[in-house]
């Protein structure tokens, strides 16, 4: 039968190994068939009966296809979704329209913050998807072990999450409505206790590792006494956008205390868990005052002002919460004419400066050439990887989210649930899409920062960079010399190839806008920002903006601003072809000697790893393109 065991003869042409070879046993090789080196030769008769006679018989065992298997655990999933809805869809039908939305909201109540718990963990595991298919070391900036939990362990946690919390929703529409309310309570009471069990469970099993990893880090945000770690301000910015998810959580642990589960004495507004309660406000602060005392321990360990300004970012939520929940304690024309627009005001504050925050600080825009580039070719990697439309979508979507991210935290605006669970929902992607660009900047902070510990080991790179940050970028003596060891101390330190895409991309500046007028002053700035955006399209490691900016004398702001500028004025067209590299190569090559230039010959590494399959100039465009003429300011 399917599933068993069946036996076939050692000689078998059907058994294989992974390989492809056959499967042969040492009686094989003493006959000398000749099979040992992958070919099969014609064996007597005889043999084959000596064989037969003398061999045992190998049983191997039958399992189905992994693809057939895994489509077949989809269909089984499906199955369970619509069996689940259609009994969802029949409970909600048997209950009168009276208390139809009293009771949706109800069980939304106890079952949201599970379901949007669930979404974040499946997000979670894209996250760690994408980063180990770009070469981003998530364990180390985590501090992992090695018994961290991967993209599909974490996918196996979500899938079974899936299965059980919506299961018990299911249970809880299908009792109460029909009439068996003792029964209906226990649903959410008992899938609570198991979330709790599973957790704080303490013998080894249920990744028993990540769980302790994960409760230490709640431990260490609730009570940070110690040095912060990032995987302790990360979790607890992941925390700022589920506030909505543990303030829901309290209002349902406080109506299973009271037994107030599956009755409507909870929906009165003074109840002990009613919407008017001060423990709401109270527990939808408690993420942001956590990363408040983050940023003010870490402004005790290193002295940087800039974690002041990033406490003054989470401090600007709490006007928000608190005066929203004032509606309900002071009197109407209080709240119209004073309270609301200093709410109204708070918000948008929090709003823009949360959104200032993440462009600025936690992003690192101008990695964006770099983000979602796969080792592998990939679907999503060719999608995603340097287009335009994603760095549009990123900041705008972060800005808009910010905006909504108020209505969730005000709960005089929770009336509609199916409103506030969608926009929590969107929040919940927001932070998944804002991971991405916080984690990556971190690992080149990482990278930055042990390339500069092994450069500091070697004296002759620190009187080389001495000489390189001597130069401020206005003195027009020796700039050639500067700029040449400009090139050179980037290849040194980086250890990558030389950025012979530094002059393609000048040239091809050229070709496009013509009018561009370079002098002594300012040549410096297109040589610096080309040599970065060439090491950021052909490393994987390279050292970040704020090392360049010291290198070529210029502020990082300002380099932050011509990066941007250089790749719209390309369109962000950095990568070329090799035809029309090498048409670059000759015309340079062709001014050098004109010239008398010393040296005749560029370096023609980078043509091996030039891209073929982009559109090329005509040839009439490469005669156009000349390298951009040096102007003297004095004249």
């Amino acid at each position: 039968m399917f599933g068993g065991l069946v036996t076939a003869p050692i000689n078998s042409p059907h058994l294989r190994k992974s390989s492809g070879r056959a499967v042969v046993s040492d009686l094989d090789d003493e006959l000398g068939n000749g099979v040992g080196n992958g070919h099969l030769h014609p064996i007597p008769m005889e043999v084959n009966a000596l064989k037969s006679a003398t061999t045992p018989m190998i049983t191997v065992a039958i399992v189905p296809s992994p693809t057939l298997l895994w489509r077949f655990k989809v269909l089984l999933f499906l199955l369970w979704g619509f069996i689940c809805c259609k009994i969802g869809w029949y409970s909600v039908m048997r209950m009168s329209v009276d208390l139809r939305d009293l009771f949706l909201y109800e069980a939304f109540l106890y079952y949201n913050p599970l379901l949007l718990v669930t979404t974040m963990v499946w997000l979670w595991g894209i996250n760690l998807w994408v980063f180990s298919q770009s070469n981003v070391n998530y364990a180390k900036i985590f501090d992992l072990d090695q018994n961290h939990l991967t993209h599909r362990e974490i996918w196996k946690c979500a899938k079974w999450m899936t299965i059980i919390v919506p299961s018990s929703m299911t249970a809880y529409l299908y009792l109460y409505s029909h009439g068996e309310v003792s029964w209906a309570a226990s649903q959410p009471v008992l899938l609570y206790f198991a979330v709790v069990m599973v957790l704080i469970f303490p013998f080894d099993i249920f990744y028993f590792s990540s769980r302790y990893y994960l409760l230490r880090t709640l431990w260490r945000i609730a009570f940070p006494i110690q040095a912060i770690t990032f995987s302790d301000f990360f979790l607890a910015d992941i925390l700022t956008s589920m506030s909505k998810v543990f303030s829901d959580l309290e209002r349902s642990v406080c109506r299973m205390v009271h037994r107030q589960v599956a009755t409507i004495a909870w929906f009165e507004a003074d109840s002990v868990c009613g919407s008017h309660s001060l423990t709401i406000p109270l527990v939808l602060v408690l993420p942001y005052l956590f990363r408040f005392f983050q940023c003010l321990r870490q402004y005790k360990d290193t002295g940087e002002r800039s974690t002041l300004l990033n406490a003054l970012k989470y401090s600007t939520a709490v006007p928000v919460i608190f005066l929203s929940a004032l509606k309900y304690h002071v009197l109407p024309d209080s709240w119209t004419n004073f309270y609301r627009p200093l709410w109204l005001l708070s918000s948008v504050l929090n709003s823009l400066y949360s959104f200032y925050w993440d462009v600025t600080r936690d992003w690192d825009l101008s990695g964006f050439t770099h983000i979602f580039k796969f080792n592998k070719s990939h679907i999503w990697s060719h999608l995603l990887h340097g287009r335009i439309w994603v760095y549009i979508w990123v900041i705008g979507s972060n800005l808009i989210l910010r905006c909504t991210w108020t209505y969730k935290l005000s709960s005089h605006l929770r009336h509609n649930y199916l409103t506030v669970f969608t926009i929590s929902a969107l929040e919940i992607f927001r932070r998944f899409q804002w991971i991405f660009f916080r984690v990556d900047n971190e690992w080149n902070k990482i990278n930055s920062r042990s390339n500069i510990q092994l450069s500091m080991n070697d004296p002759h790179a620190i009187i080389e960079e001495m000489k390189l940050l001597a130069y401020n970028g206005h003195n027009e003596e020796g700039l050639g010399s500067t700029t040449a060891n400009l090139t050179r101390r980037v290849q040194q330190q980086q250890q990558c190839r030389r950025h012979a895409m530094q002059p393609q991309l000048s040239c091809w500046l050229a070709h496009k806008h013509p009018d561009s007028l370079l002098i002594s002053l300012n040549v410096h700035r297109l040589l610096v920002t080309s040599v970065m955006v060439a090491a950021k399209m052909l490393d994987d490691v390279h050292y970040n903006n704020a090392f360049y900016a010291r290198v070529g004398g210029v502020s990082n702001a300002e380099l932050n601003r011509l990066e941007i500028e250089l790749l719209f004025l390309l369109d962000f067209g950095v990568m070329v072809s090799s035809r029309v590299f090498e048409s670059y190569c000759l015309h340079l090559e062709k001014e050098m000697l004109i010239n008398g230039a010393n040296q005749h010959r560029i370096d023609r590494g980078i043509t091996l790893l030039a891209i073929d399959d982009v559109t090329e100039l005509s040839v009439e465009d490469t005669h156009n393109c000349s390298p951009p003429q040096v102007v003297d300011s004095n004249l």
